[in-house]
């Protein structure tokens, strides 16, 4: 058997390509978009792509099914449990519980496992030249390391009301059923540590039913009906704007990408003409590079491993806008931007470009101090805007704080003073930073980043809870 995980750290998002040598034929399970990865590798093994299979509708990334099956002819094997709210709109291979997929000598069984969503489906893995018993599972967002998946996203990011606590119920009688599967069966999740799609999802790639066992806190209340759902239900972190979108997109037709798309670098015409028709510029350096000297009205997204989700949360589908980035990083940006299906990208100019478009126009800002901040924090003039999540502003924040979510932040600017003088923090800076550009983006040049943030802040000040 081969056997190799594929992990984007940018969406901490985790897919297999799973192979029978004898056979010389490989399934791919949850592709990521810029599918080139499972090309190369199928063809550095001698191994013919022949069939792909989904857990379910994701909402954190545009799946790569489709473009893969294109590029290789394979078969898709999707889920057909759950509503008729939870079809895939295109001809597929429906699964069912109980249903078998033989790759080669390899065969997978279908287990219907909802609750994350209605129609979640896992895939057991049985290698039978090397034993008749199952081996691995692989659980997508249904099981992570340390971590169940969340069933509330229909209803925070999707809109759809009274959800997630019928999804809470499917998830424990779900869990209830994992309960019975031998210790040794290796568990390969969708996610690692990073993804919104659940509140502590472990740092490690995979685990055991066994060990999960130990020490997973979800598999822990399994006696307890009530207070699995209200802990199931409680502090998990905002879904971003964008989970929404990747819902109907992963469901229903749409045009397919088969290639990483390039995007094109602009000259000063071209960039001119682009703010002329008000088109968003996104500058991708770092925090200090940006305040070492700016443009009036863009954001700050710096290209790390946030990227794309910051992305998500800020920029609307089908909306043009220009990056500022690195000749040497276009394409990867252009993969990340990819990967949740933000095909939009008008073009880009690199710093450099933007320093001679500038003529001498950047604007530039320096971070207030945790001292300058001690000494305005009893002021009546001054407006304190916590960007972190509820989970961590409930654990500790400034006395007297205002809790405004950074990926919300541009929909509350009604609750931003423009008066005062607002100071933003988050947790160490990264996030604060974002949010400063966007406030100036949005006309409030009263605006100050607390770089130091809450880690600072903590240190010498008793915690406010």
């Amino acid at each position: 058997m081969f056997f190799e995980l594929v992990y984007d750290k940018s969406l901490a998002q985790a897919s297999y390509v799973i192979g029978c040598q004898a056979g010389g034929v490989a399934a791919v399970i949850d592709p990521k978009r810029d599918v080139d990865t499972y090309l190369r590798i199928a063809e550095a093994n001698n191994l013919k792509i022949t069939h792909i299979l989904e857990t379910h509708i994701h909402a954190d990334f545009l799946c790569g099914s489709r473009e893969l099956a294109a590029l290789t002819g394979a078969e898709l094997y999707l889920s057909d449990e759950g509503d008729e709210h939870w079809k895939y709109d295109f001809p597929n291979n429906k699964l069912k519980h109980g249903d078998t997929i033989t790759v080669g000598n390899l065969t997978f069984d279908v287990l219907h496992t909802p609750g994350h969503t209605p129609e979640h489906i896992s895939f057991l893995l049985t290698d039978p030249l090397a034993t008749t018993d199952p081996v691995m599972l692989f659980t997508g967002d249904f099981v992570f390391v340390g971590d169940v998946g969340r069933p509330d996203l229909l209803e925070q990011a999707a809109g759809m009301k009274g959800t997630q606590e019928i999804g809470a119920e499917q998830l424990f009688e779900s869990l209830t059923d994992f309960m019975k599967l031998e210790d040794y069966i290796q568990i390969w999740p969708g996610h690692g540590a990073g993804s919104a799609c659940g509140k502590s999802l472990g740092a490690v790639p995979m685990s055991t039913v066994g060990y999960e066992k130990l020490r997973n806190w979800a598999l822990k209340l399994l006696n307890d009906k009530k207070a699995f759902t209200k802990e199931l239900l409680s502090g998990q972190p905002e879904p971003p704007k964008y989970f929404a979108m990747m819902k109907k997109l992963n469901k229903v037709e749409r045009n397919l990408v088969t290639a990483v798309p390039t995007i094109k670098k602009l000259d000063r015409t071209a960039f001119e003409n682009a703010k002329d028709q008000g088109i968003q510029v996104i500058d991708t350096r770092t925090p200090s590079e940006f305040a070492n000297g700016f443009m009036e009205g863009t954001y700050n997204i710096p290209n790390t491993q946030t990227f794309s989700t910051w992305m998500g949360w800020f920029m609307a589908y089908g909306t043009p806008f220009v990056l500022i980035a690195a000749e040497n990083q276009a394409e990867d940006l252009s993969r990340k931007l990819m990967r949740i299906g933000m095909d939009d990208a008008f073009g880009f100019i690199t710093p450099e470009q933007l320093h001679d478009f500038s003529d001498g126009q950047l604007l530039s800002y320096s971070p207030i101090s945790k001292e300058a901040v001690s000494n305005l924090i009893d002021s009546a003039d001054i407006q304190i805007i916590d960007v972190r999540n509820q989970s961590e502003f409930k654990g500790g924040h400034i006395e007297g704080a205002d809790n405004l979510y950074i990926g919300t932040l541009p929909d509350n600017l009604n609750k931003v003073s423009r008066e005062k003088r607002v100071i933003v923090h988050c947790q160490s800076g990264a996030r604060a930073a974002i949010a400063y550009s966007i406030l100036r983006a949005k006309g409030f040049h009263n605006v100050e980043n607390f770089a130091g943030g809450w880690a600072s802040w903590s240190k010498s000040k008793e915690l406010s809870v």
